[in-house]
């Protein structure tokens, strides 16, 4: 009998290893059919096809079409869009340097960055942008406008402008222009500290602990401080530990992300000394603030460091990694989901005592109390960037 039941448990294992060999070998056979029907589409297209085919734009075409059944996070980018990679990574890309601003279906030159290729070529506030490379822009977006006067720096673009009733045209060499995470921060109501961070990219951490260390330097009676995260939509995971670990001690976790490949599931927890423990923190969130800034803003609340004031936030549980393609191209895929494991004895919305109410309402109250400074960051985030 207990060698019919071995046998019997072996024959079973062999079942399970042929039916999940098969099941694989389903899926391969899957892939290699599709892709070999793709591939002939596109033969029969390029030899029939009363117009000649452009072999890049129809299979980027196609491309953008299956990735726009996945989650509209997973992206493909060609090489002459590494601009926009650098941006999303670093904060960096190449253009002329200037703010610009829509009215109606114009555009004109909002703010010339000084020393940048703008301000040197003589563009003022008020230019009025007719065309970019001989491209009119009336009637299109600011975005669009703004990706076609960015480029690789060293690359030139000729603008078409219109100042005082003339127009004339101008040709600049884009370089590479930095876009600071921190673009604020200060005292608000004497003593109440105020950080305003607006992406995740390369060095937020470095540069929000800086700004709140100067903050305390320069005013040692500070009661608290506000991290306005409104508008953030994210960036780097390691960034948003790092911030966290400004108020909170080494070790704590402050997330985790799960995924189909073993090696990305990984539990990310604080790993320096933070700069205050004691201090009230207040965080400011709305409908825009999603990803890496909910990671900020829930770890902080969960840890009972921080009230957070605001909206809902936008809700996106996501991770990214850029992974290389051939010929230069890169590809941004949806590689796990993030999740905060709450702490014993904590809920997502934890109870509070009146005092951190309090709190957490004077700090919004006293940021609010600030209407020239409220305006001068509205103006910010508002206006595009290039």
């Amino acid at each position: 009998m207990k060698k019919i039941l071995v046998f019997l448990l072996i024959l079973n294992s062999q079942f399970s290893i042929l039916n999940s060999l098969y099941a694989q070998n389903d899926r391969g056979f899957e892939i290699s059919k599709n892709l070999e029907i793709f591939a002939n589409v596109y033969k029969t297209l390029n030899a029939n096809y009363v117009d000649d085919v452009d072999p890049g734009k129809a299979i980027k075409t196609a491309i953008d079409a299956m990735l726009a059944s996945m989650d509209p996070y997973t992206n493909y980018f060609p090489e002459s869009d590494m601009e926009d990679v650098k941006m999303q990574m670093l904060g960096q890309y190449g253009g002329i340097g200037s703010l610009i601003h829509q009215e109606g279906d114009k555009h004109y030159i909002a703010e010339p960055f000084e020393g940048m290729p703008a301000d040197l070529a003589g563009l003022k506030a008020g230019d009025r942008i007719l065309a970019v490379n001989g491209e009119s822009t009336e009637g299109k977006k600011t975005t669009d406008v703004s990706n076609a006067m960015r480029g690789q720096a060293g690359t030139t673009v000729t603008l078409s402008l219109e100042r005082d009733g003339k127009t004339f045209d101008v040709t600049l060499t884009r370089k590479e222009i930095h876009m600071p995470n921190v673009p604020y921060s200060g005292m608000v109501a004497g003593d109440i500290g105020y950080i305003r961070l607006t992406e995740f990219t390369q060095d937020a951490a470095k540069n929000v602990r800086e700004a709140f260390v100067n903050l305390k330097r320069a005013n040692p009676n500070m009661k608290g401080v506000i991290l306005d995260l409104r508008g953030n939509g994210g960036g780097l995971m390691n960034e948003a530990i790092d911030i966290v670990n400004i108020w909170v001690k080494s070790g704590e976790l402050v997330v985790e992300q799960k995924g189909k490949v073993a090696s990305r599931n990984q539990k990310h927890r604080t790993t320096h000394a933070p700069e205050d423990l004691n201090i009230p923190v207040a965080v400011l969130i709305n409908e825009h603030s999603a990803s890496a800034s909910e990671i900020v803003s829930g770890s902080l609340q969960d840890l009972d460091r921080a009230v957070i004031i605001g909206e809902r936030s936008f809700g996106k549980g996501l991770v990214q990694n850029i992974l290389p393609m051939p010929y230069n191209n890169q590809m941004k895929v949806t590689v796990s989901k993030s999740q905060r494991t709450l702490h014993p004895g904590h809920r997502l919305q934890p109870p509070r005592r009146e005092r951190t109410r309090r709190q957490g309402a004077r700090l919004a109250q006293d940021r609010l109390q600030d209407p020239q400074r409220t305006h001068r960051l509205r103006r910010l985030r508002h206006r595009a960037r290039h």
